[in-house]
């Protein structure tokens, strides 16, 4: 007969061994990369830092090429880049668009209904339209070519790199010229195509490369296409921004990282700052000046400290030396004066207001028009939360449009003297441009899903948004009975 103490300590004893075994050997399997020390060379890659290795394998950004039978547009107007050719969110083409829709709202043009969950929205040129979507099936990123015609797809290139669903998964925007086609996935991989073919020019995963960390709701962040550049805040271990050679690959110039700041939401935006064009880029712990052109080419040249957790609109310039910055989650806005004293940068802080005292967004970028700044104040902005508002850049309020008319975290843009305002639910409104009061012309349900966060795009008269599944093609345009007023 066992003595029963020494038997229960005897039986505790191997327990512990065999669960330290079994634990020993999960830790090396979850641990173990099949990958490791192996590295995919792209177009390019020679002359890059080392940045410390990811512990998923190398994803092969040339993927997979497909072609389907839609065909290009011969339709006019182009929308290349996030917040359209000039980085403000205003069409200046000219095309005289509708004052009302009547009742049953603008002809729809086209629908894509086989969109992953997300909020990355297109981009228009040359009849062809770009979107980089996340395809759940085959658990790839996707880029898309479209025909603006009529929706058909031209072609697509995809890449197979798991992404779970946080908040949506792609969000960003692409970039496209007439030689370049840049696009950055939700997970930091950026892949360059020929706009026309669709052929792969080079990639770069910059978690892998850069040792760049993903933010938090994945990448928000629109590539910039600058010339024959492509300008990246890589926000990595050792490298702030860089410039790519558009075609090869190749690295123009670095920024360097000192301070260790982390990718934001928020996108480069070029501007011309107290004398000189500058790439502005807000980072999460400051907003940095990089010198675009000039002796001092790919330099920093000021920076300013903010401690907005989440930055997701992008820098606004309001004149020639001032800059605002927005964000939400209680931040709110930061006025941001720049000056150069004989090549000397200094930079300020003019104001800080939270979201009840001035001018904040959460989601989108304001818009700056004829002196007056205009936004969807965020949910923490007290009685005006989530209403359309107009502010003067000293911090004033202008008009607001009401509790009456809430609009969620929804984008915006300014078109022939019009904004028009897309609410999380789909409701397109149509806004008199006014710096005199709330002036609602119109307004539309153009979507029926959840989450219409995508930036809006036009081009000529056709208008496309999109919600969290589905993206939607139409048409602004004005009547013949409109265009002789």
């Amino acid at each position: 007969m066992r003595h029963p103490l020494l038997y229960r300590v005897a039986l505790a004893a191997t327990l512990a061994v065999s669960v330290g075994l079994a634990g020993l050997g999960l830790w090396r399997w979850f641990t173990f990369d099949p990958a490791a020390g192996l590295g995919v060379r792209l177009p390019g890659r020679d002359g890059r830092p080392e940045a410390p290795a990811a512990r998923e394998p190398a994803v092969d950004l040339a993927g997979v090429f497909q072609t389907f039978d839609g065909v290009a547009a011969s339709l006019t107007g182009a929308w290349p880049r996030f917040r359209g050719a000039d980085f403000d969110s205003i069409c200046k083409n000219g095309v005289r668009l509708a004052n009302s829709w009547g009742q049953d709202g603008p002809p729809t043009r086209w629908s894509l209904d086989m969109l992953g969950e997300g909020h990355a929205a297109p981009v228009v040129l040359d009849g062809r339209v770009y979107v980089i979507d996340y395809d759940e099936a085959t658990r790839s990123d996707a880029v898309r070519c479209l025909s603006l015609e009529d929706g058909r797809e031209i072609w697509r290139r995809s890449y197979k790199v798991r992404v779970k669903r946080n908040h949506g998964m792609s969000r960003t925007i692409p970039a496209v010229s007439e030689s370049l086609l840049v696009t950055m996935g939700p997970r930091c991989h950026v892949v360059c195509l020929d706009p026309k073919s669709g052929d792969f020019r080079w990639g770069i995963d910059l978690v892998r490369e850069y040792g760049t960390t993903e933010p938090l709701w994945y990448t928000g962040q629109c590539p910039l296409i600058d010339g024959d550049h492509v300008i990246l805040a890589a926000c990595g271990t050792d490298t702030l921004m860089m410039a790519m050679d558009g075609l090869s690959g190749n690295v123009a110039w670095t920024v360097p990282n000192p301070d260790h700041l982390e990718m934001s939401h928020s996108s480069i935006m070029p501007m011309v700052v107290a004398g000189v064009r500058t790439y502005v880029y807000c980072a999460l712990g400051a907003v940095v000046g990089v010198a675009a052109e000039g002796e001092r080419l790919g330099q920093e040249l000021w920076r300013v400290p903010w401690n907005a957790r989440v930055v997701a609109p992008s820098p606004v310039q309001i004149d020639g030396e001032r800059i605002l910055l927005t964000a939400g989650y209680g931040v709110g806005g930061m006025m941001v004066r720049v000056q150069n004293n004989g090549g000397a940068f200094s930079a300020e802080v003019l104001y800080a207001k939270g979201p009840k005292e001035g001018m904040a967004c959460e989601q989108q970028t304001p818009i700056q028009w004829k002196g007056l700044l205009y936004g969807i104040m965020p949910k923490d902005a007290g009685t005006l939360r989530e209403q359309f508002a107009c502010y003067h850049p000293d911090g004033h309020l202008v008009w607001s449009s009401g509790p009456e008319n809430r609009f969620g975290l929804g984008p915006f843009l300014l078109a022939d003297n019009k904004f028009y305002v897309l609410s999380d639910d789909g409701v397109l409104t149509m806004i008199e441009a006014s710096a005199e009061a709330f002036i609602p012309l119109d307004r539309a349900r153009v979507l029926r899903g959840q989450d219409a966060w995508g930036p809006i795009a036009v081009a000529g008269s056709r208008m496309l948004l999109r919600d969290s599944r589905r993206m939607t093609c139409i048409d602004v345009g004005a009547s013949q009975e409109d265009a002789s007023r």
